[in-house]
């Protein structure tokens, strides 16, 4: 198991959790997703260590920026 938190900018509400959480799960191997709203906190646990740009791409997608 791997486990990274990643830190996203622009979320400010429960819809903004759900559409990065949805986009982050759809990586392969990613088997959780865990959202701290107030810190923009996300932490990503998969089967093995997950690519940051996927993390990136995906966070984008959702509508939001990943912090560098």
């Amino acid at each position: 198991m791997s486990e990274t938190t990643y830190t996203v900018t622009g979320m400010t509400c429960e819809h903004c959790i759900a559409s990065v959480t949805e986009e982050i799960s759809e990586i392969d191997g990613v088997t959780a997703v865990a959202v701290d709203l107030p810190t923009g906190g996300v932490t990503v646990t998969s089967t093995t260590p997950i690519d940051q740009a996927d993390v990136r791409n995906a966070v984008e997608e959702a509508g939001y920026r990943l912090a560098a």
